[in-house]
């Protein structure tokens, strides 16, 4: 009996909410929202929904909770670091890279640093991701590549989970208020401040650029996830095939009646996801840089 006793203490010594949270996600990554069941976590975490329900008050908080940590995570500057009303915000400020009061460590070839990491160089014709601006990431980055590794945070973490997407645009349109879209409209809107951006025209530009991120990750996650029969989503070569197939669709297409789609057929082939995304980035940068005072 007191054996038992022990063994039940330290099983609720070990169960927390922060390792509930993080078996939210993995049940999430590996069969989306219909995955997110009591059952689902009582199996992998070796308890009962009571000790679960005791940590956490229903799924939906559960939910919301999972998406807070990944959007935590993926956002290279925290919120808390940055300046008042015209100053410069985030990591920029005295001279940090990444996490507050510490030097980030560096990321691997290709991949992204997490916040607070400083990611190297990605693969040729990519552009770097998140915690990488061009590449490489510096001491002290201009409002444009803030926005820029902001965006592929938000990106990236969409593309690694896939139900991610449709979770953000739900928390952006019914609820405003809770603790995600605050974030996200901070960590765009402080650098798009800096920028210039006239006062009664920040929320407008944040909403705009905002409403570009988060539709584009959810048409980028869709798209992963509509990959027909059983082949494996998100392969190069599911995708070679998907755009090879659009291509010469496009190229059929009568000349004269779709001069246009016949003449950006090969571009749709050729194009890269992501460096398209970011594309798409800094055209509103630009349209943002040429409307300001001068």
């Amino acid at each position: 009996m007191v054996m038992r006793t022990r063994q039940s203490q330290r099983r609720r010594q070990v169960l927390s909410r922060e390792r509930i949270v993080e078996t939210a996600i993995e049940v999430l990554d590996a069969g989306g929202e219909g995955a997110l069941t009591v059952r689902a976590l009582t199996e992998r975490l070796s308890t009962g929904a009571g000790a679960i329900y005791h940590h956490v008050g229903n799924m939906n908080e559960l939910g919301q909770a999972a998406t807070e940590t990944v959007i935590a995570d993926a956002l290279p500057w925290p919120v808390a670091s940055g300046g008042g009303a015209g100053g410069s915000g985030g990591a920029e400020e005295a001279g940090e890279t990444g996490g507050a009061g510490e030097t980030g460590k560096a990321g691997k070839a290709g991949e992204s640093g997490k916040a607070g990491e400083s990611g190297r160089a990605g693969k040729a014709g990519e552009p770097g991701r998140a915690g990488e601006v061009g590449g490489s990431r510096g001491p002290r980055e201009c409002p444009e590549d803030r926005i820029r590794a902001v965006a592929l945070g938000l990106y990236d973490a969409a593309t690694e989970h896939s139900w991610l997407a449709s979770r953000l645009a739900a928390q952006l349109t019914r609820e405003p208020w809770g603790a995600v879209t605050p974030r996200i409209f901070e960590s765009m809107g402080r650098p798009l401040r800096d920028l210039g951006v006239p006062r009664g025209d920040w929320f407008t530009t944040t909403s705009t650029l905002v409403h570009y991120v988060l539709g584009a990750t959810s048409q980028n996650a869709q798209a992963a996830d509509d990959v027909p029969g059983d082949a494996p989503p998100d392969t190069e070569e599911v995708r070679a095939a998907f755009l090879d197939t659009a291509s010469r669709a496009w190229r059929d297409l009568d000349p004269e009646e779709y001069p246009f789609l016949h003449d950006i057929a090969d571009q749709m082939r050729a194009h890269e996801d992501r460096a398209q995304f970011l594309a798409g980035v800094d055209l509103i940068l630009a349209g943002v840089t040429a409307s300001r005072p001068r």
